[in-house]
């Protein structure tokens, strides 16, 4: 059934945050991350925008992969989980899709799908403690693929830094030197960045030299959101970063109650007015993806002007204080992040992160086209 709220998505969004991804590292392919339904936006719609302007796409399993194969999409294709089992691994040989490989049963399963598979990524644990093998046990993985007859195009090395947005953290120069002391003794590409990565100057993994070839992997950022999320003071936003969101959540304001000194809003009677003035009850709740903690004061803007959500977010609306906004009438249309409100600010208020904002409403909200 279609929602109140809804999403506008902006494609031409998609394609100059790459073009920003681009400029931060001059000559290096880009992976454009779509996992999560295209971090909430729609993993064919987000395929469609990207076509033409990505040097290949970056899914979490195979599954996504074979959607975007059926649909017709015949670029490169980077499973970062790889796959799951012998089936999974005889599906990448079949959709000519280049997987991660990060742990020993992968190795077996690549074994017992009797097939060999041109391109590999081998993924190193170089200090997150997610996926990878140890740097250590690189050139046993290496022998093993090439002598199954893996990697014939290429056996490419990655690596996930954990700290990235926090460029100045210790674990990133420790990891930059323990993925590029190991890598620069092997042959095949190299890739480290994400987004975050690329903001830092990473895009071309240090201490692999110049002439060695990168991917990058970007991804929030792709979404017109900045992915630092926890600076010391003033946080960074999209549009600081010349981003531009692709994705903009609004709703219509379906009532206007008036406020009189000492009235309450909402369950819990949380919030309660200290001056007369008008509550705007919004048509999007915690049931559309909204984040039922955000507390009062969380911005929603109406118009031109940002107005502070007022007491607790219920199912399928929530109140926005109407006290400035003196010609807001019942069918204007709230904006809850996206354009003129960047999501990263929406995310900082109710205590989460831009990412969880943006994958919340995927498959809960209708796209306007």
């Amino acid at each position: 059934m279609k929602r109140a709220a809804s999403i506008q998505l902006h494609p031409e969004a998609l394609r100059h945050n790459l073009a920003v991804a681009r400029r931060l590292a001059p000559g290096v392919p880009m992976w454009s991350v779509v996992k999560a339904e295209g971090y909430g936006h729609g993993l064919l719609w987000t395929a469609e925008a990207l076509a033409g302007a990505t040097d290949g796409l970056a899914v979490s399993q195979v599954g996504e992969a074979r959607v975007l194969r059926e649909a017709g999409f015949g670029g490169p294709l980077l499973v970062l989980q790889g796959p799951r089992d012998a089936a999974e691994t005889r599906a990448c040989h079949e959709l000519g899709l280049e997987p991660a490989i990060h742990e020993v049963a992968q190795l077996d399963h690549l074994d017992a799908a009797s097939v060999r598979l041109p391109s590999v990524w081998v993924k190193l644990n170089t200090g997150m403690n997610r996926l990878g093998f140890d740097p250590l046990d690189a050139e046993a993985v290496a022998r093993r693929l090439g002598a199954a007859g893996h990697g014939g195009v290429g056996l490419h090395w990655m690596t996930h830094l954990a700290c990235a947005d926090e460029p100045e953290h210790p674990l990133n120069a420790h990891q930059l030197e323990r993925f590029g002391s190991v890598v620069a003794s092997l042959p095949g590409q190299a890739s480290v960045a994400n987004s975050a990565a690329l903001f830092a100057g990473w895009g071309r993994a240090p201490g692999l030299g110049s002439a060695r070839a990168c991917w990058a992997r970007p991804g929030i950022m792709l979404y017109g959101a900045h992915p630092a999320s926890v600076p010391p003071e003033a946080p960074p936003e999209g549009p600081q970063a010349d981003l531009r969101p692709a994705m903009t959540v609004q709703a219509p304001i379906i009532a206007i109650q008036p406020l009189e000194p000492g009235s309450t809003v909402g369950y819990g009677a949380t919030w309660t007015a200290a001056a007369p003035g008008r509550a705007g009850i919004v048509a999007m709740g915690y049931a559309d993806g909204y984040p039922r903690h955000a507390p009062s004061g969380t911005p929603v803007r109406v118009g031109d002007r940002l107005c502070p959500l007022i007491g607790r977010v219920s199912m399928d609306m929530l109140a926005v204080d109407l006290s400035g906004v003196a010609d807001a009438r019942v069918g204007d249309r709230a904006t809850l992040w996206g354009e003129g409100l960047p999501v990263e600010r929406v995310a900082r208020a109710a205590g989460t992160i831009s990412y969880e904002l943006l994958t919340r409403v995927a498959d809960r909200l209708q796209p306007v086209r």
